[in-house]
């Protein structure tokens, strides 16, 4: 009999200041080009965690090497306690079930309604629920995501672009994960969407005691919701702290992301808010 501890079991005894996702000396190549090399970065439970970095810098490619979507070069990966790439089924299971990703543009399913899209996992994962609990379910995931009810029966051409990525949040939250990815939440959505889309990440994270992997460009979010950002330059992982240390670090390209004309107008706003 094999006594080593389940992936559930790992993670349930993990102590609680372990971190969710923990990552060593990650290597990622295309070919002859660097996109990692030895980064390293803790994403602590509870948080909402904003990473940012120029195009190039490899952020998607992360969080695909976190999720399990791409194998990386070299490096130690520990996500919910487990190796997404381990040989073990049980501990990529554990991974599917315990993670939601919204993808850009929500990356749902053209041919399929949103209801049916988000029982996508639901089939996968609890294929001996009932249809009407499943429906039930969906309809829940979906008003958890701000959507209409009536959202549930269109197809995903017939929604705008903030309203497709409710619905892939919809759907990334279909099993309850702790931990939830989001790539670019926010891109394409005009400011009165995106502040909106920034203030519902923050209040299901908060009612749901979610962990968030934030990707994003968008500075009014790293302001408004992102308790801790790690900026990815040179290849790995330069700083990750709250902003109010970001903004202190002397390195070229938090300058000029930080202390530009878009930064500076971020950081009032976002001053503004908390004095009123």
């Amino acid at each position: 009999m094999d006594a080593r501890p389940s992936a559930a079991e790992a993670c349930d005894n993990a102590p609680a200041d372990a971190p969710i996702i923990r990552v060593r000396g990650l290597v990622n190549r295309f070919g002859n080009q660097v996109v990692h090399e030895g980064l390293d970065l803790d994403v602590r439970r509870g948080e909402i965690l904003g990473v940012v970095g120029g195009s190039g810098t490899g952020k998607s490619v992360l969080m695909r090497s976190l999720i399990g979507l791409r194998t990386p070069d070299a490096g130690e990966i520990e996500v919910l306690g487990v190796d997404p790439r381990s040989p073990d089924p049980a501990d990529l299971l554990h991974i599917e079930r315990n993670t939601g990703v919204l993808f850009q543009d929500g990356a749902l399913f053209s041919s399929l309604s949103v209801g049916e899209n988000v029982q996508v996992p639901l089939k996968e994962h609890h294929p001996d629920l009932p249809e009407s609990l499943r429906y039930e379910l969906a309809l829940l995931k979906v008003k958890l995501a701000g959507l209409p009810a009536d959202a549930l029966d269109k197809l995903p051409a017939q929604l705008s672009g903030g309203m497709r990525k409710r619905a892939g949040l919809a759907r990334a939250l279909a099993l309850d994960p702790p931990l939830l990815f989001l790539d670019e939440p926010t891109a394409g959505l005009d400011p009165i969407g995106a502040a909106a889309f920034d203030h519902l990440t923050r209040t299901l994270q908060q009612a749901l005691g979610l962990t968030v992997f934030l990707i994003t460009h968008d500075l009014d979010t790293l302001y408004t919701i992102c308790d801790r950002v790690a900026v990815l330059a040179d290849r790995k992982v330069v700083a990750v702290a709250p902003l109010a240390e970001i903004e202190q670090m002397d390195h070229p390209w938090i300058r000029e992301y930080f202390h530009g004309p878009r930064g500076r107008a971020a950081h009032a706003a976002s001053s503004g808010a908390e004095e009123t």
